[in-house]
């Protein structure tokens, strides 16, 4: 169909995260109904995410387990990221279910929740303007204020948490903390979600204030308990590892599991306990101590059999976090049976088979690595990762056609995606299609000025384009930010030895071949060695060559 809609004001009063999008669906989704519910049904999770009053014509073929528990099980926050997920899948199903020649008009543009906003974008980004012209207008009716009651502010505010809508989440939680009393059990609820999804959009000072709030307005000792566990995270999670403090975050954590441990319910002792010295284990874990992790996980196991059939999700992550721990450890063969045990629990969480898939990736066994990575393509909106992974073990296994078309699909899912750059641009460069490579390089050091990888092909290509200046500059600079990243050293071998720099040339070579003895590095270095007259040493690097990898 071609879409042609009135316009529609985007403003994020009264109807919240995705009201364009909702908008939207309810005009595709019964047309495209009659023709291709293949189409619809591929999309159920997007659809229903944005538009949950068409669960009446959608059913939800890939709803995990979380949407059956009740509230105080639903313990996963989907990451910040998981909109952007959303958001391209309803792209995809927009794509596919319109003609050429629609537009879309939305007014209040400027006071779209983010969700609309991001959603938006994607869609200018995917959407050929032919197909779909999308127009925005900053300027609109100003929609009545909210008249929710507290009641009402809590299962909006639920629904978002629930759904990853951080930014709802925190603008509706401070309406509700604003519409109860502090202290009291319902204020309580709100200060736990809306300083959990600040803590998850990064913005750590006012989660922190708020969880010191909550110690201030309560003496209940769950909400002491929850306080300084939501505060140890803080720390121990900050998305920058030099501004973590795994001290402090210890300390908090120390907190929580003594106050946890006094807790007179012991079915709620149990997971509490069980929760908190989960949260330990990640200290241990990036402290370097994975066996002191490990124990902590396997007691926080032996509390959740306590729990009978309650709490299911947090058997499944203490069972995934030991199948990380124990892989660390070399026990393959146990993680791979706590990665399956956790998958069952709920087997349409993608998030395990990305875990397993990479398990089994570093273990050689690629057929079961590409059947973990394609099951959580399927499982889910579309995951970037996912097809970052798949593009490894293609490149591995020779498909580097496949590798391309999967990174060229990270990218137009995640424009950000830095390490799709840096992988493409490499292969680009090796199959010498130079000016593809150069564009990758540039747009990924649009995002990451220093990236030492990024330099380090830059480096090849200019040496391969006679810019031998350029190419020293960006090679020396790669070795500066990054002196044990082997390629660096040797693609400034082969440009010292273009330039004549014969001894250069080898001593780079060797850093390079101690940092990672790939190949071509001993090839290249046997070149020069020869120029050199240092023939039994070429000869060496030839043998070692032909050895392959």
């Amino acid at each position: 169909m071609r879409l042609l809609m009135p316009m529609i004001d985007g403003h994020r009063r009264p109807h919240g995260p995705y009201t364009v999008a909702a908008t939207l669906l309810r005009r595709l989704v019964p047309q495209v109904l009659d023709h291709a519910a293949d189409l619809v049904a591929a999309h159920d999770i997007e659809i229903l995410a944005a538009a949950p009053d068409l669960a009446k014509l959608v059913t939800a073929r890939r709803a995990g387990i979380s949407a059956s528990l009740s509230e105080d099980e639903r313990i996963l926050v989907p990451a910040p990221r998981r909109t952007l997920r959303l958001a391209n899948g309803l792209a995809e199903f927009v794509r596919a279910a319109v003609e050429p020649g629609g537009t879309l008009a939305v007014c209040n543009a400027a006071a779209a929740d983010p969700t609309d906003t991001e959603f938006l974008t994607v869609l200018m980004r995917r959407i050929p303007a032919d197909v779909l012209a999308v127009r925005l207008y900053s300027d609109g009716p100003e929609p009545p204020p909210e008249t929710r009651t507290p009641e009402e502010l809590w299962a909006a505010v639920d629904r978002c948490m629930s759904e990853g809508f951080l930014h709802a989440t925190i603008e509706l939680g401070e309406q509700g903390l604003a519409s109860t009393e502090p202290g009291g059990a319902l204020w309580w609820r709100f200060a736990q979600r809306t300083a959990t999804a600040l803590g998850a959009l990064g913005r750590g000072r006012e989660a922190r204030a708020l969880w010191h709030l909550a110690r201030r307005s309560s003496q209940d000792p769950v909400v002491h308990a929850a306080s300084a566990y939501g505060t140890a995270m803080l720390d121990a999670r900050h998305s920058d590892p030099a501004q973590r403090d795994l001290g402090r975050a210890r300390g908090w954590l120390n907190a929580a599991i003594a106050i946890s441990t006094l807790l007179p319910d012991p079915l709620e002792r149990a997971f509490k306990l069980g929760f908190d010295r989960n949260g330990l284990a990640l200290v241990e874990l990036r402290e370097g101590d994975p066996m002191a992790a490990l124990g902590l996980v396997e007691s926080a196991m032996e509390l959740a059999a306590e729990l009978g059939d309650r709490h299911p999700l947090h058997r499944m992550v203490l069972l995934a976090n030991r199948g990380q721990l124990l892989a660390a450890l070399g026990r393959t063969k146990e993680a791979l049976d706590d990665y399956a045990a956790a998958i069952a629990i709920d087997p349409l969480f993608p998030d395990y088979y990305l875990e397993r898939g990479n398990l089994h990736y570093r273990l050689g066994r690629h057929d079961d690595a590409l059947a973990d990575y394609e099951r959580a393509l399927r499982v889910g909106p579309p995951l970037p990762e996912a097809y970052y992974n798949r593009s490894e073990l293609r490149t591995v296994r020779g498909d580097v056609d496949g590798a391309l078309a999967d990174l060229g699909h990270v990218i137009e899912l995640d424009p950000a995606y830095l390490d799709a750059y840096i992988n493409r641009a490499g292969l680009l460069a090796a199959l010498e299609r130079d000016e593809e490579a150069r564009a990758d390089v540039t747009a990924g050091l649009a995002l990451a000025p220093g990236s030492p990888y990024l330099l380090a092909i830059l480096g090849q290509l200019d040496t391969a384009a006679g810019n031998h200046a350029e190419a020293r500059r960006a090679l020396d600079l790669a070795v500066d930010y990054a002196p044990g990243l082997a390629a660096a050293w040797g693609n400034r071998g082969v440009l010292r030895f273009t330039v004549g720099d014969v001894e250069g040339a080898v001593a780079d070579l060797t850093r390079a071949i101690e940092l990672d003895p790939q190949p071509d590095l001993h090839a290249n270095r046997a070149v020069a060695l020869r120029a050199l007259g240092r023939a039994a040493e070429a000869a060496a690097d030839e043998e070692r060559a032909a050895q392959g990898p």
